[in-house]
C-alpha cells in the first residue's frame, strides 16, 4: 500500500511549506467576510498562517492577506483577525500535539 500524500500549504508570511494541518487558514467568505477557519473547511478564498503572532504580524505589515485573499483589508478587521488568532492560538497549538502524540 503506498503511503497516504500530506497535502502542503504555503503560510503567507514566511513562506515556508509546511503540512496543511500545522497551518491556520483565514477566509474570505462568499459575502466577503475574512474570518479565521480552524476546521480548514468554510467555503471560501483562503490564505494560510503558520499557528504564531510573529507570523501574523508579518502578514499584517507586509499586507500579505491583501494579496493572497484578493480583498482591500481594513485596519478593523486586522484588529479583529489579532484579537481571533491570538484567542485560537492556543487552542490550535493544542490540537496540534494531540494530532503529534496519535501519529506516534
Amino acid at each position: 500500500m503506498r503511503p497516504r500524500k500530506i497535502p502542503l500549504r504555503k503560510c503567507v508570511a514566511c513562506q515556508e511549506m509546511k503540512p496543511k494541518k500545522e497551518l491556520i487558514r483565514v477566509v474570505r467568505t462568499p459575502e466577503d467576510q475574512v474570518l479565521i477557519d480552524l476546521t480548514g473547511k468554510k467555503s471560501g478564498r483562503g490564505a494560510y498562517l503558520c499557528g504564531q503572532v510573529r507570523c501574523f504580524q508579518l502578514a499584517k505589515k507586509s499586507k500579505a492577506f491583501e494579496r493572497a485573499l484578493k480583498l482591500q483589508v481594513d485596519p478593523a478587521i486586522y484588529d479583529q483577525l489579532e484579537q481571533d488568532f491570538i484567542a485560537v492560538e492556543d487552542q490550535f497549538l493544542a490540537s496540534k500535539e494531540r494530532a503529534d502524540d496519535e501519529t506516534e
